[in-house]
């Protein structure tokens, strides 16, 4: 064991080093001095620190240098000049001190900054006495060139790791369990640097708490440096306490939300092992609900008998309705608006009901005129099982399209499924009555389906109109679906669509999330029934900013003869590349290349293959970027258009 003066300085040294290490600010050392009776010019000055070699050692100094940080902003008298300097010291050796650096020698050089075409003149040690008078007889105007030189000198590592108890816990020695002591992951013979010292104890703690010991605490250690075998000891005081269960659990901010429900969707009861990542879980189930702005969870203690420890969850609502406006462009298929209304908890269970009224055909040169798009959607959650949702949609279209005109009544009823953190599946029915003019041709359809689908999204984006970066989505459907007027047909329409994203960053070529490549493939068929035995909207269609980009909306694929009137197929697939460059805080570009091809036959990859290429601008707002890409056809059909203008929020894909 080292003497008192190693010991005092070893626990003066790690307390320095905790300090920068927890973003604690070190006080500047302010030097008073008596104030002469004219007060003095402010003393501008120009800092260099040179380089030790150790880039991270480099940025900590640099950040936690005053000198740096007020040079250009808090210019001060030279008396308080002089005492900024001598307080550059601590700073500097708490820095090199919280990378294991314990005996390091620093020097700070004053002198004048040389003019043009002059040598500098003599330099003062920032800790000369006579610093402040010298200060005070710089010229006006002349800058004063401050250098501070650090020599890191030898790596201190780690000696001897001790943990004890906790008086409330005994005496003697704590032992750890495997997992405790890898959580724990502290070594003898590692550098010493603080931040490794305080994660290992803030990942003892946690541990000991998933464990279930709620009381558990594992503090900053005491410290003893031995200079004169370069080494750290460490004695960490840590404090288990009783293994704790889940006690009474309260509900408090609740208004309008039944608490009844609440208490059913909860993952945690009365009695379960206390893990805060358990508790957390179900906060952020809760939170996800879409109807608070926010929700807290707290111990109450102390703990109640059988070592309970009870929790509150504190509900803050957000707001029941809300009036969104809806807007996009594209030359294909033109402009359409609306507005939407949303309850998030019509019925005190979060349920969601939302109506919606766009107007469509605004222009465009796969439109004929105006058409509407009317629906209302109802969700409630947890309907029948937990994770479980009942959706209902009721809606009328109305859509002139060069393919078809249709007015229709749709009626969608089904369950949506999520199966873990990144799968969903649905099934339900759905039942269809429209008519549809096509080439001059009325017929009435009865349809009946029942689609089914599974999505996988591995992206971790929570909010579908942020792009991704990285990850992988997937989604599948199969719609079984009978047409039961004008003769009664059956026809399975299948669908696939995977797209990836890969961040640029991972090869060190940008930062993360400025950069990234973007791939989407498509590919569909119909089973069951030829072109003309399927209803028109029910046929397969490729063009626009869906599938290929370039060609307007349904201008890939097979058209009747002398028109730009698409037919439709029973098979299609479509493929895209996009590359993502954020440019500056709130702007960025993509340059994207599709292609596609719709056929007549049973399998994908059958007919004309289109390719369009394009690029675009985005600009980023707290809901999502404002995308607006321009793309041309690569090999244009007789009757295509030249060139699409696409206008709205978020990524195509």
């Amino acid at each position: 064991m080292a003497g008192t003066g190693d010991a005092d300085q070893g626990r003066s040294g790690l307390r320095r080093a905790v300090l920068l290490a927890t973003g604690i600010a070190v006080s500047t050392l302010s030097v008073w001095l008596p104030v002469p009776a004219r007060a003095a010019d402010p003393q501008t000055y120009v800092t260099t620190i040179r380089a030790t070699g150790q880039g991270d050692l480099d940025a900590a100094i640099n950040s936690s240098s005053n000198l740096l940080a007020l040079q250009k902003t808090h210019a001060v008298s030279p008396f308080a000049l002089a005492g900024r300097i001598r307080g550059e010291y601590d700073r500097i050796r708490t820095a090199l001190e919280s990378f294991g650096y314990y005996a390091p020698t620093i020097r700070i050089e004053v002198g004048m900054s040389p003019r043009k075409g002059a040598p500098g003149g003599a330099t003062l040690d920032g800790r000369d006495p006579r610093l402040p008078e010298w200060l005070l007889s710089v010229p006006k105007g002349q800058n004063v060139q401050i250098t501070v030189t650090s020599t890191r000198g030898d790596l201190f590592r780690l000696g001897r790791l001790t943990l004890q108890r906790a008086p409330q816990d005994g005496v003697g020695d704590v032992v750890l369990t495997d997992p405790q002591a890898a959580a724990f992951g502290l070594r003898v013979g590692q550098p010493a640097v603080a931040s490794d010292v305080l994660a290992a104890a803030t990942r003892l703690q946690s541990e000991l708490k998933e464990e279930g010991y709620a009381l558990a605490e594992v503090g900053p250690p005491k410290a003893w440096l031995h200079p004169e075998t370069r080494t750290l000891d460490l004695v960490f005081t840590v404090r288990r306490g009783p293994i704790v269960d889940i006690g009474a659990i309260t509900l408090t901010g609740l208004k309008r939300v039944h608490p009844a429900y609440i208490a059913r969707r909860l993952t945690i009861h009365p009695g379960m092992l206390y893990q805060p990542s358990r508790i957390e879980a179900a906060r952020q189930d809760l939170a996800s609900l879409g109807v608070f702005s926010d929700v807290q969870v707290r111990d109450v203690p102390p703990l109640t008998p059988g070592d309970r420890m009870p929790l509150d969850f504190g509900f803050t609502e957000g707001k029941r309705r809300m009036v969104e406006l809806q807007g996009g462009y594209s030359t294909d298929l033109g402009g359409r608006g609306g507005v939407s209304w949303t309850h998030n908890n019509i019925f005190g269970n979060a349920e969601k009901l939302r109506l919606t009224a766009l107007i469509t055909g605004l222009g465009g040169s796969a439109q004929q005129g105006l058409g509407y798009d009317v629906y209302a959607d109802l969700m409630k959650p947890d309907f029948g099982s937990r994770n479980q949702n009942l959706s209902v949609r009721v809606e009328g279209i109305r859509q002139l399209l060069y393919s078809y005109r249709q007015t229709a009544l749709l009626v969608r009823a089904g369950l949506v499924r999520r199966l873990g953190r990144r799968w969903t599946v649905s099934y339900g029915g759905e039942a269809e009555q429209e008519q549809i003019d096509q080439m001059g041709r009325t017929n009435d359809y009865t349809i009946v389906s029942l689609p089914l689908s599974a999505t996988y999204d591995g992206t971790g984006v929570n909010n579908p109109i942020d792009p991704a970066t990285h990850g992988v989505r997937l989604s599948m459907s199969a719609t079984p679906s009978a047409s039961l007027i004008n003769g009664t047909s059956f026809f399975t329409i299948l669908q696939a669509n995977a797209s990836t994203y890969f961040d640029l960053a991972h090869l060190g070529l940008s930062r993360p999330g400025r950069s990234v490549l973007a791939f989407r493939g498509i590919i569909g068929n119909v089973q069951g029934a030829s072109t003309f035995d399927i209803p028109p909207d029910q046929r397969l269609y490729a063009g626009g900013s869906a599938t290929v980009r370039g060609f307007r909306y349904q201008g890939v694929g097979p058209q009747f003869p002398n028109s730009k009137y698409a037919i439709g197929g029973t098979s299609m697939d479509a493929g895209s590349f996009e590359f993502r460059q954020r440019l500056f805080r709130s702007f960025g570009a993509a340059l994207f290349a599709d292609a596609g091809q719709v056929g007549t036959g049973s399998r994908p990859f059958e007919g004309k293959l289109r390719v369009g290429a394009g690029a675009g601008v985005r600009y980023y707002t707290p809901i999502g970027p404002v995308r607006v890409d321009v793309a041309v056809p690569l090999n244009r059909p007789p009757e295509g258009d030249t060139w699409e203008l696409y206008i709205g929020l978020g990524e195509t894909f």
